[in-house]
Formats: structure tokens, C-alpha cells, sequence
């Protein structure tokens, strides 16, 4: 690779450009303790620009010589003479050759090598000489990933959002897409709630006809977001039973109902009465739970007073 070593002002060099940018890692402070002792010893590549400069490679040690107040770098600086590849593998394994990529650079780094190869099987090679993972499967869902919303992207790399999720994420509506996000970023819900809730959202708006992203801007889900006075589990709890609510309003009627009336019966905690799922059917489940027999003769007690209750016949009236 054709590049000459050179010296040259920060203030050319254009930071603001990430279109090479792998790393997800923006800390500098040990680094520029680094370069300030023993000073820049693997010069970034630099692509030269009509107005600068593009970083191929370098991203963090760029700016931690900013902020101990270099005004200039030595970088080895590239052509712009069509060496697109060229700079994406340099992009590639500098970053890739150093340690494991999370998934989010491994995104990036599928997303920048598709843009200069379009075949399948030539992804792969590539890929896999550049020291990305050998599988087109897991780099076609990189690929996806790359073209997620920042805030889902965001997710992944902080881990309240799974890749599987993230997938699906991919098949709403880009603004849809964004504002699940925001619920799971804010909630930190456990995959089987993520689940949940994204299958309620989607249904309710189906339904209703109206977006996702319009169900979850209503003033209750807001107010529960923003709410400072309860804690996470609580938040989550309260979600849950409101799209639940929103989604299956006669069986939530009917649970409520089912609670009031079980509460007359004052079971105590040994003795439950389990009503049909969904309140579907009239088939209800009685446990009663004793250690010997003096404990299973108090819940005959239990189970005789129990029958001759009228609290109980309401409910199975209902």
C-alpha cells in the first residue's frame, strides 16, 4: 500500500467525519497520559480530502492528542486514488487484529466492507481475512444491525436490547422502531418482557390503526417514563398491566373482578383458588398446601367453610 508519512495540523484533519470509525470505545484519558510520555508511536492513516483530511484509522489517538494540546501529528497519509477497500481493511483490522470486536463494530466493520463488495461469498472472504467471524448468518444480521437507529444500536452495545430483539426491531417502521427502543433503553427489561411487550404494542396498534410509536407517546406510558419517584421493576410492572389493559380489556375486567371477590374469601396463604386461564371456561383450580395431618385437617376445615361461602358461588356464577 502506496502511503508517505508526514506531519500535519489537527485543525486540517476533520473529526467530525465517523464514516471509518469501528471502535465504540470513546475514552482518551489514558491514552493521551500515553502519548504524552512516550508520544505517538503508531501514526493514524489519513485519506486525503480536497478540504483535509478523513480518518481511515486513529480515531481515539487523533483525539487524545487534541486534548493534550497537540497542534500537529505525524499520520501516514493515503490518496484518494480509488483505494476504497484499501482503506476499509485498514479500518478493518486495525481494530480487528487488536481484540474482540463487540457488535456493534462488528457491524460497522460488515457495513463498510459492503459498501465497496456487493457478492455474498466475497463478503465472506473478505470478512473472514479481515478477522471478522466466519458465518454469513451472523454477518447478515450484522449487516442489519449497522442499518438500525443509533438509539438501538445504542441498546445492543449496553445490552438492554439483544441482537434477536434488535431484529425485530429491524421489521417496524424506522420511527416505530425507535420509540420501542426508547421503552426498552428506559425499562432494562429482560428478553421474555421485551418480547411481550413489543407483541402487545404491535397488536394493540394493529387493532386501533394507528402506529406504534403513537401508542407509546400517550400521556400514560409518558408520565410512567418520566415518573422519578418509582423504581424500574415497579415501571415494568405498571407497563405490562397497562397494555394488557389496552390489549385484553374484558379479561383484565374480569381479573379485577376475580381479585375483589377472592379477597372476601380470606384463603390465607396455605389455601389458593386458581381461576381458568384468561377466564376462559369455568374449570377452577383449588391447592391447598399442609406438612402433615393435622394441617391437612385445618384445610378440611378451610375447604368445608369454603363451600358453604357465598363470596365463593359468586365467583363461579361469573
Amino acid at each position: 500500500m502506496q502511503f508517505k508519512l508526514d506531519t500535519v495540523a489537527l485543525s486540517t484533519i476533520n473529526t467530525n467525519d465517523g464514516y471509518y470509525r469501528i471502535t465504540t470505545d470513546t475514552s482518551i484519558e489514558d491514552l493521551g497520559v500515553s502519548i504524552e510520555v512516550v508520544g505517538l508511536l503508531n501514526p493514524p492513516f489519513l485519506s486525503r480530502q480536497p478540504a483535509g483530511y478523513r480518518i481511515v484509522t486513529g480515531f481515539r489517538r487523533i483525539n487524545a492528542c487534541k486534548s493534550i494540546g497537540c497542534s500537529k501529528i505525524e499520520a501516514r497519509i493515503l490518496e484518494p486514488n480509488g483505494m476504497d477497500f484499501e482503506c476499509v481493511k485498514l479500518a478493518v483490522t486495525d481494530n480487528s487484529f487488536q481484540r474482540p470486536l463487540n457488535l456493534i463494530e462488528i457491524s460497522r466493520s460488515v457495513g463498510l466492507i459492503r459498501s465497496v463488495i456487493k457478492d455474498d461469498g466475497i463478503l465472506l472472504k473478505a470478512a473472514t481475512q479481515l478477522g471478522l467471524p466466519i458465518n454469513l448468518s451472523i454477518l447478515k444480521k450484522a449487516e442489519t444491525l449497522f442499518h438500525l437507529p443509533g438509539s438501538i444500536q445504542g441498546g445492543v452495545l449496553s445490552g438492554s436490547i439483544s441482537l434477536s430483539m434488535a431484529l425485530r426491531l429491524a421489521q417496524l417502521d424506522a420511527d416505530d422502531a425507535v420509540a420501542v427502543a426508547e421503552i426498552f433503553n428506559t425499562f432494562n427489561l429482560s428478553l421474555n418482557k421485551q418480547r411481550e411487550i413489543l407483541t402487545l404494542t404491535q397488536e394493540i396498534a394493529a387493532r386501533d390503526d394507528i402506529s406504534i410509536q403513537e401508542l407509546l407517546a400517550g400521556k400514560e406510558i409518558q408520565n410512567l417514563m418520566v415518573a422519578e419517584t418509582t423504581d424500574k421493576a415497579e415501571k415494568t410492572r405498571m407497563l405490562r398491566q397497562y397494555l394488557k389493559r389496552r390489549r385484553f380489556p374484558e379479561i383484565t375486567r374480569a381479573e379485577t373482578a376475580f381479585v375483589k371477590r377472592l379477597k372476601k374469601l380470606t384463603l390465607g396463604a396455605n389455601v389458593q383458588l386458581i381461576p381458568p386461564k384468561n377466564f376462559e371456561g369455568s374449570n377452577y383450580t383449588l391447592q391447598l398446601c399442609f406438612e402433615n395431618l393435622a394441617d391437612l385437617k385445618d384445610r378440611k376445615t378451610t375447604l368445608d367453610n369454603l363451600i358453604q361461602n357465598q363470596d365463593l358461588a359468586n365467583i363461579l356464577r361469573k
